[in-house]
Formats: structure tokens, C-alpha cells, sequence
């Protein structure tokens, strides 16, 4: 079994004792001596539950050479033991699913039932890990040349930086960390600095999974955290789930040194509804689309586009979709979803409706619950 208490990380789980996290370097938890910190709040509430190190240049420093230093074992170890090391991950991960979910909860504030199914997708992608094995075979082709046979073989990259958002705090960086790991490089992950003790839990339940110290690397910090990793000259890829803007940057610095860039940026599509829809359907289908998450998502479905035909009877049946929606924190098991992660995400959705043309109706919702949560919404605009 996996740690059974968060506050080894310095966290307690529903405690207004406040905590001071540090970094995961070569297999333990380091302190760090800096002088910026963030603060991690209970969604729910606003209290400042936790704060985060903002990493030094120093702190930079030791986390990539911790996992430059373990490159050269953990590169050259066999495939076996690789899928040794994933096949134990992903059991203890299972089996500390619950614990992994209200460590999400308490930071990120999506309910229980969003957080174990975000662990669930992140599963799969350990479990194709496991198998990846089988995708790293070289090849050879015999006289391609006069003289000339062909010999190609599959070899680790390298150092690996991730830089992670704060919406899926376990799946993205369960995307990069499996497979990642499973082709034999090493890793330092930047979690966002909203909710970054799930990383750290991961970390040591990697560690328990009999992964060499250094191989996976957590380092807490802001967005200069992650522009110091990109700009270093040891990560050989640049691995970010961010906003355009981000992506831009990253993609950009990285280019200096030729580094190899994996980008997965924000971008919201709307949603089109022609006159032959099933509106039931449809309304049903992007109510769990929007609201799944409380919205916090790249995918959420943020705006509809009706066809003359059928707009008055999407909006009535959209409208209905969002009444039926529960909100609430922990004190409410069933609730659909839970409050958004910060009061910036409030001040963020407060501000689309000074954003309405003066035409515009709020059909349902548009008033806040508590002093965090923003419930969800129907308007429409003619």
C-alpha cells in the first residue's frame, strides 16, 4: 500500500493548520530555502490551507541534475524492469485511488466523483505503459545499399521537463509521467502551483514502486519556475498542457537549443445545433460537457450556436439541464460539481455577464452560492 497520510507532504487534509510543502528531488522531500512562496486554498472556502516553495535557481539546478544523474541507469535498465516499475505503479495508484481523489478535492475542489473518474484516465495510460515494451523494438534491413545494412534502434530521449495546469491535477501529469518514464527518461514535473501535492503523492508512491531516486523529480514553483526549466540547457523535451500564450512561449525558448517540444494548449470550440437535432439530447449532452468540471476545462462546452428553428426550444430544454444541477463542496455527497478552484476563476465567470450585450436574457442561474462557488448558468442571446 501507498502513504496513508497526505501530511507527509506537510498537508492536512481538512485541517485550518497550515503547512509549508517542499520539492521531490532524488527520492525524498528537499526543503527549499526561498523567499517566495504560494499560498494553497480550500476551493470552498477561500482558507489558505498549505503554501508552495516558488523554486530558486539553486532549487532548478539540483532537480535537473538529479535526473541527469539518473539518466544514464535508468536509460540503460531492461525493458523488464521498466514494466516492473509501471506494473507496481499502477497498482498502488488503485489501490490509493480514494486518497488520491480527496487530495484532489481539497486543492483542486471538483467533487469526489470527478476526481476518481480523472485518476481512472489516468490509469489507462500507466496500463499502455505497462505494454509499451513492445513498441520500443529496433529494426534492421539488410542491403538498403550496396554493402549497406540498415541497423535502427529506440533510445531514451533524455531529461524530461513537464509543465502542468491546475484542472487535472493527476491525468496530465499521469499523460507525461508513464510513458515518459516506461522509455527510459528521466523527469522533472512543474505542477501548477494551485495544487501540487497530488504530484508529490505520486512521487512517493513511484518511489515505492521501486523507481530509482532521481529517475521522477517534482519542483513546486509559478510560471518563471517553468520559463527557468524550459531555458536550462539539460531537458532534451519540453512536455506543457497550457494556454496558447504558454505554449507560444515554450515553443519558442526551446527552439534556441533545439529542444523537443510536445504542446497541448487551451481551446475552447463551440457547440452547433441544427434543426434535425435530437434537442434532448443535445441539451443533456453539453449540460455534462460545460458544467463537468465546473467548466474548468479546454474542452467544456462554453457556447452553443442554435439553429433559428429550434432556438427556443434548446434554450428551454438547456435551461432545464442546468436546474438539475447540484453544487456544493464536500458537505454535499451529490453533488454534480464543486465550487471553481480560485477566486479568480470566480471573478472570471462573474465577468461574462458585464460582458452581455444589453439585449441579452439570463434565463437561469447567475447568482453565486457561498462566497467561492459559481453556479451554473444559462443566457440567451437572440
Amino acid at each position: 500500500m501507498g502513504p496513508n497520510n497526505p501530511a507527509t507532504f506537510g498537508l492536512f487534509l481538512g485541517s485550518t493548520v497550515m503547512k509549508k510543502l517542499g520539492h521531490w528531488i532524488a527520492g525524498s522531500v528537499v526543503e527549499s530555502s526561498t523567499d517566495r512562496w504560494g499560498d494553497i486554498y480550500d476551493p470552498a472556502t477561500g482558507i489558505v490551507q498549505a503554501q508552495a516553495p516558488f523554486a530558486t535557481l539553486g532549487d532548478i539546478e539540483n532537480v535537473i541534475m538529479s535526473a541527469r544523474d539518473a539518466l544514464r541507469q535508468w536509460g540503460s535498465s531492461s525493458l523488464s524492469k521498466r514494466t516492473e516499475v509501471m506494473f507496481e505503479f499502477r497498482h498502488l495508484v488503485n489501490a490509493n485511488r480514494d486518497e488520491l481523489a480527496s487530495i484532489i478535492t481539497a486543492e483542486h475542489g471538483k467533487v469526489h466523483s470527478d476526481a476518481l473518474g480523472e485518476i481512472s484516465r489516468g490509469l489507462e495510460n500507466i496500463e499502455y505503459a505497462c505494454g509499451v515494451a513492445s513498441h520500443l523494438k529496433g529494426g534492421f534491413s539488410s542491403q538498403v545499399s550496396s554493402g549497406v545494412d540498415v541497423h535502427s534502434l529506440r533510445q531514451p530521449v533524455g531529461v524530461v521537463a513537464a509543465i502542468t495546469p491546475f484542472n487535472f491535477p493527476v491525468m496530465v501529469p499521469l499523460w507525461m509521467t508513464a510513458n515518459a518514464l516506461a522509455c527510459g527518461n528521466t523527469m522533472v514535473l512543474k505542477p501548477s502551483e494551485k495544487d501540487p501535492s497530488a504530484s508529490l503523492y505520486l512521487a512517493q508512491l513511484l518511489k515505492q514502486a521501486g523507481l530509482p531516486d532521481g529517475v521522477f523529480n517534482v519542483v513546486c514553483g509559478d510560471r518563471d519556475t517553468g520559463r527557468a526549466l524550459v531555458e536550462h540547457p539539460t531537458p532534451a523535451m519540453v512536455s506543457i498542457t497550457g494556454s496558447v500564450r504558454a505554449g507560444m512561449e515554450v515553443a519558442g525558448s526551446a527552439a534556441h537549443d533545439l529542444k523537443r517540444v510536445h504542446l497541448e494548449l487551451g481551446g475552447k470550440a463551440p457547440v452547433v445545433i441544427f434543426d434535425d437535432a435530437d434537442i434532448a439530447a443535445a441539451a443533456e449532452a453539453i449540460a455534462i460537457a460545460g458544467y463537468f468540471n465546473a467548466g474548468q476545462d479546454c474542452t467544456a462546452a462554453t457556447r452553443v450556436l442554435a439553429a433559428p428553428g429550434v432556438y427556443d426550444d434548446f434554450v428551454a430544454a438547456l435551461a432545464e439541464q442546468a436546474q438539475g444541477q447540484t453544487v456544493g463542496g464536500l458537505d454535499v455527497p451529490d453533488a454534480d460539481f464543486g465550487p471553481v478552484n480560485s477566486s479568480a476563476q470566480m471573478e472570471r465567470l462573474s465577468g461574462f455577464f458585464d460582458r452581455l450585450p444589453s439585449h441579452a436574457e439570463v434565463v437561469t442561474g447567475g447568482t453565486r452560492v457561498g462566497d467561492r462557488t459559481f453556479p451554473v448558468v444559462c443566457a440567451r442571446l437572440p
